[in-house]
């Protein structure tokens, strides 16, 4: 926690304070301040396509005189904090889900065999337990698989509402901003406006009202200085990319989960492909005599146990099914379950 703060601090070093407005002596500067950071700032939006240091002295700064329609409000650098803390729960809320799904069933079966080193008694103990779990819970986990491929679900539509969300907190510009900034980078330097200074200016105006000596009210028009949009731009032009990727990578995992529980064939063909050692006639059995729940376990398994050990259990399991055509599965009177 101390880093943490600590890593504020150099934050804050680096970049100033917040916000920094041109004041006169009439208003003290933390009132003026207080006042722009609360209220928020705005730009003109017919400005910032005009020559900087000639007609403007910043893009999107001058003189504000004309139609309020063309003022554009910056009320979001207050909060970007507190939205990156809440859409840091919502990222990891599916796997927390998932975790208090799972149970720590994968944990439990492993038994310290990922390992491998340990006496052959052990090993045989704790492998005919595996066995004996697997044996007796065949084909009661689909719904356990199906939780996993839920929480997936859910990480595609958190990274697709999240977009939207950005989107709204940034007034409707969040969602083509990465486009943007590939197209600006592209443009003639005469012909672009830049997308990162148009969402997140560093300089904006202020418009602060109070009374004069005599009780008239008094408009006195600020500069500001927004440093952390310094900052701001490269987390959310990060942002932008790294959702678009997850996006399309979330898309296919899912659609990868699709063809493996409508496609045994599939099943057999990626175990065989991750589990070299496994023997294949053993993979075609328990994949015929089983589910895909029970596929799913023994991938998840076979990716935390060691090698060799997983080759034996699975084939034991294979050897059980082949000499017990009439599996049966308590609970269900006796009726046969064949996949």
């Amino acid at each position: 926690m101390l880093d943490i703060f600590r890593g504020l601090k150099n934050l804050v070093k680096y970049v100033g304070n917040p916000i920094d407005c041109v004041h006169t002596k009439d208003i003290p500067e933390d009132v003026l301040n207080t006042y722009c950071w609360i209220q928020s700032t705005y730009t003109l939006k017919s400005l910032f396509l005009k020559k900087q240091g000639v007609s403007v002295p910043y893009p999107g700064i001058g003189n504000s005189d004309g139609d309020p329609a063309d003022k554009k409000h910056y009320k979001y650098y207050q909060w970007v904090c507190f939205c990156l803390f809440f859409q840091a729960i919502l990222f990891y809320t599916p796997r927390w889900l998932w975790k208090s799904w799972e149970g720590g069933k994968i944990h439990a079966l492993i038994m310290d065999l990922d390992i491998g080193i340990c006496s052959e008694a052990e090993k045989k103990q704790k492998k005919k337990l595996l066995l004996d779990y697997l044996w007796e819970n065949l084909r009661y986990h689909n719904w356990w698989a199906y939780r996993y491929y839920v929480c997936e679900l859910l990480a595609l539509i958190n990274v697709i509402g999240q977009m939207f969300l950005m989107n709204r907190f940034f007034d409707g510009e969040f969602m083509t901003f990465g486009l943007d900034v590939i197209d600006y980078m592209e443009t003639d330097q005469e012909d672009r406006m830049d997308p990162m200074i148009y969402i997140f200016p560093r300089m904006t105006k202020c418009t602060f009202f109070k009374y004069g000596s005599s009780g008239e009210v008094e408009k006195h028009d600020a500069i500001c200085i927004l440093p952390l949009n310094v900052v701001n731009e490269k987390i959310y032009i990060f942002l932008w990319f790294w959702f678009i990727l997850l996006t399309l990578l979330t898309l296919l995992t899912l659609i990868y989960r699709v063809v493996i529980i409508f496609s045994p064939r599939m099943r057999v063909y990626l175990f065989r492909m991750r589990f070299r050692l496994v023997r294949r006639d053993a993979i075609e059995i328990i994949v015929r005599r089983s589910k895909m729940g029970d596929w799913f376990l023994l991938y998840l398994l076979g990716e935390n146990i060691d090698t060799v050990i997983f080759r034996d259990v699975v084939q034991d399991l294979a050897n059980r099914l082949g000499h017990n055509q009439h599996h049966r599965v308590p609970g269900l009177k006796g009726e046969i379950q064949d996949a």
